[in-house]
């Protein structure tokens, strides 16, 4: 190992640790931080932000960078490092202060005028500032476009999910568009009726019902911890995750699955190989990798009439009978598909079709063929095309998600990704492993798990997304394997 690239590794890991600091301060704020820290905690999340960024940013890193290019004795992983180091430098470099200070500013008025905007369901009250989002996010993304040789719609993927362009989303989304709409159909036909669990629930008995079944999933409490808060989220370290959840007495499900699917977040970021902690080829591969993990879990395997049944026998044995909790109740109630409005509650068949119709809004505002003026009636247009249903009113319409006013374009189409992605790795793995089906029937998923550290989570950010794709779910990614998964689900019983 060379001089520069020793040094540069170090200089690295200073920036882990910094990003570290952050991750929990975030976590913090959102759990258990009082109402009176919250401006002294903006002033410290942006002091380290600062930190980082001219840490990163340096003349000192690209020089470093550059002298360990011309080093010819690094292994396969450091050489994954110093590319992934590469890129984070370059994307930074790309946008001069003032553009990223504009835009902080931007998103963060825009952010606070949604709020009430979404309360009142008046899209006009946020159009001004959402214009100037979209105006600073275009220029931002020709910008690092630029300086990566890329168009600016693939920059703005490539910052979420490196190495993903358009021109992979594309014939996967159009699929999407023509093949899910008469799925829905015949799906909803064939919903059954449900029982909703009698409750209360009383919400330490669902505490601890949550975390003894994380614990069976994996997750190590010894490394992570598991609290609550206004919105699920996974977050902290890979040393030290950091899970949320949010009970309601009176609706055991939602609460369930929603820590499910953190769980399979937090057992990635735990997988990490811990040789490269804190370095850029140490991280997550990605947003849809991310997503992937995450729907895996909740989605393929604790939605699966397998784990219901093992499901069943759990809920009864700690909240008592009742005949909600018969595995054929539990998926009418967890295999149950409509039409809606809202995407986050959205079904597996469903949900696609709300990505698919911000990903063709959000291209088309960063163009300028769509005027910000025109997105409440190209919104209601879309939906109307590909989920049958129109808004009766912006705040559920437009106005429901965050993203856009706080600049996160390119961020959407992940969500599907991964959904695509988990159902392709779930079928390699059962190929890969004869008694998987049984084991999730008993609660046990250490064999998928196993498989998943050494083919996805073990492997973090070394190989580029299409190579990781393509070894671990044995092909490129395609629609294929989810269709499949969802005609087998919601089709054939």
């Amino acid at each position: 190992m060379g001089w520069h690239y020793a040094a540069l590794e170090d200089r690295l890991a200073r920036l882990g640790h910094l990003e570290g600091a952050l991750a929990v301060l975030n976590w913090d704020t959102a759990v258990c931080m009082p109402e009176g820290g919250s401006a002294a905690r903006g002033e410290q999340i942006a002091t380290l932000r600062r930190l980082a960024h001219d840490l990163l940013t340096a003349d000192e890193t690209g020089e470093l960078i550059a002298g360990a290019e011309a080093e010819s004795d690094l292994d396969a992983w450091q050489r994954a490092n110093l590319r992934e180091a590469r890129r984070r430098f370059v994307r930074a470099r790309a946008l001069e202060p003032g553009l990223v200070e504009a835009l902080a500013r931007a998103t963060n008025r825009c952010e606070m005028v949604w709020r009430e905007a979404r309360r009142r369901s008046d899209f006009a009250l946020l159009r001004p500032h959402l214009e100037e989002v979209v105006r600073l996010v275009r220029e931002a993304a020709e910008r690092v476009g630029g300086a990566l040789g890329l168009e600016p719609y693939d920059a703005l993927l490539d910052e979420y999910q490196p190495d993903l362009r358009e021109d992979l989303v594309r014939p996967l989304f159009e699929r999407l568009a023509r093949e899910l709409p008469p799925l829905l159909e015949a799906a909803i036909a064939r919903n059954r009726p449900a029982l909703r669990p009698g409750g209360p629930f009383p919400l330490s008995a669902q505490k601890t019902f949550v975390r003894a079944l994380m614990a069976r999933l994996g997750f190590d409490f010894r490394a992570g911890r598991l609290d609550e808060s206004a919105h699920p989220f996974c977050g902290g370290t890979p040393t030290d995750v950091r899970v949320t959840a949010r009970y309601r007495e009176d609706d055991l499900a939602s609460a369930l699955m929603a820590a499910l699917h953190e769980t399979g977040h937090a057992l990635y970021e735990a997988g990490l190989p811990r040789r490269w902690l804190g370095q850029p080829v140490g991280e997550a591969r990605g947003i849809v990798v991310h997503e992937s993990q995450s729907l895996l879990l909740e989605m393929q395997v604790c939605r699966s009439a397998a784990f219901l049944g093992f499901l069943a026998r759990e809920l009864a044995a700690v909240f008592g009978p009742d005949p909600a909790f018969a595995p054929a109740n539990l998926r009418a109630i967890w295999h149950r598909v409509e039409r809606g409005l809202i995407r986050v509650d959205a079904d597996e068949i469903s949900y696609p079709l709300h990505v698919v119709l911000r990903w063709r809004l959000e291209k088309a505002l960063l163009s300028g063929d769509l005027p910000v003026a025109e997105l409440p009636g190209a919104w209601s247009a879309g939906m109307a095309e590909l989920l049958g249903v129109v808004p009766p009113d912006d705040a559920r319409g437009c106005l429901q998600d965050i993203h856009w006013p706080s600049g996160a374009f390119g961020y959407f189409p992940c969500y599907t990704l991964g959904a695509l992605l988990a159902a392709q790795l779930f079928r390699a793995a059962r190929a890969a492993l004869p008694g998987l089906e049984e084991g999730i029937a008993r609660g046990d998923i250490q064999a998928l798990l196993a498989w998943l550290r050494l083919r996805v989570h073990g492997r973090a950010s070394l190989l580029p997304f299409a190579e990781l794709v393509a070894e671990a779910a044995g092909g490129p990614l395609s629609v294929e394997p989810f269709l499949d998964h969802l005609r087998a689900r919601y089709l054939a019983a």
